[in-house]
C-alpha cells in the first residue's frame, strides 16, 4: 500500500504563528510581574499629582516629536542592542535617583532610545528608516499594543512602507500615538513606586520596556515583508487569528 505524503502546513501561516507566539512570549519576568499588579498600577497612577501626570504626556509629545526628527539621519546603521541596553539602564537609573520629577525629566532620553532600537529593527528587516512610511511604522510601534495592556492592533496602512505622511499628518499621528504612551510611561513611573516593586530600579524597568519594544518592532516589520506577498489585509487576518489562538503550539 502506497503511503501518502504528509500534508505540509501553509509556510505562511506557520511564519505568522511563529510570530504570534513571539508576540506573546514578548514580556519578560520583569513585565510579568508589572502585569500581575495591574490593579495597584491604577491606584499608584491616582497619586500622582494631575500637573505631573500633564506633564508626563506633554513630555512624551515633545519626545516623540524629537526623536521623530532625528530619524532615518543618514549613515544610520542598526547599531548595537548592547549600546542601546546600556544606554537605558543609565537613564533608567539616572531617572530614578531623584524620584518622580528626575523620572520624568529622564523620559525625553529613554523614549529616544526606544525609537533608536525600533528603528534598528527596520534596517535589520532591510527597510530604510529614511522612508517616510518606515518612519510612521516606527511610531505606530509604540502604539500597537503596551507592556502593561495587551492587544493585536496592526494597523494595516503601516504594513505598507509606501505610505508618505505629510507634516500636518505625521503631527496628528504622534498627537494620537502620546496619550496611549503617555498612559504606558505613567504605568511605568507608578511601577517603580509599587512597594513590591522597590528592589526593581528603574534601570531593569527601562531594560524590560526596551526588550518589549524591541520584540514589537521586530513582528511588525517581519509582517510588513509578509503583507508585500500576501497583502496587508490577509496579513492582519492571520496575525489576529493567531494571536487570539488559546494555545499556539510548535510543531
Amino acid at each position: 500500500m502506497t503511503q501518502l505524503p504528509a500534508l505540509r502546513a501553509d509556510p505562511f501561516i506557520a511564519d505568522v504563528q511563529d510570530l504570534a507566539r513571539a508576540y506573546h512570549r514578548a514580556n519578560g519576568p520583569v513585565m510579568t510581574l508589572v502585569n500581575r499588579l495591574g490593579g495597584g498600577l491604577e491606584k499608584q497612577m491616582q497619586l500622582i499629582p494631575a500637573p505631573l501626570r500633564a506633564q508626563i504626556e506633554q513630555t512624551v509629545v515633545v519626545a516623540l516629536t524629537a526623536a521623530h526628527g532625528v530619524a532615518g539621519m543618514a549613515g544610520e546603521g542598526p547599531g548595537s542592542n548592547r549600546s542601546t541596553s546600556l544606554a537605558v539602564l543609565a537613564t533608567g537609573a539616572a531617572g530614578g535617583a531623584g524620584g518622580l520629577v528626575t523620572a520624568i525629566a529622564e523620559l525625553p532620553f529613554t523614549i529616544t532610545l526606544f525609537l533608536q532600537a525600533i528603528r534598528a529593527e527596520a534596517i535589520r528587516a532591510g527597510f530604510d528608516p529614511a522612508e517616510p512610511g518606515i518612519r510612521a511604522a516606527c511610531l505606530e510601534v509604540f502604539a500597537a499594543g503596551s507592556p502593561v495592556q495587551q492587544d493585536d492592533g496592526v494597523n494595516t496602512a503601516f504594513l505598507s512602507a509606501r505610505v508618505t505622511l505629510s507634516g500636518a499628518a505625521m503631527q496628528k499621528l504622534i498627537a494620537t500615538i502620546a496619550p496611549r504612551l503617555a498612559a504606558t510611561m505613567g504605568q511605568k513611573l507608578a511601577a517603580q513606586a509599587v512597594p513590591v516593586l522597590g528592589a526593581l530600579s528603574g534601570a531593569a524597568l527601562n531594560a524590560a520596556f526596551l526588550a518589549y519594544y524591541r520584540e514589537m518592532a521586530r513582528i511588525r516589520f517581519a509582517l510588513m515583508r509578509m503583507a508585500e506577498v500576501q497583502g496587508g489585509e490577509a496579513v492582519v487576518v492571520a496575525f489576529s487569528a493567531a494571536v487570539a489562538a488559546p494555545r499556539l503550539r510548535k510543531n
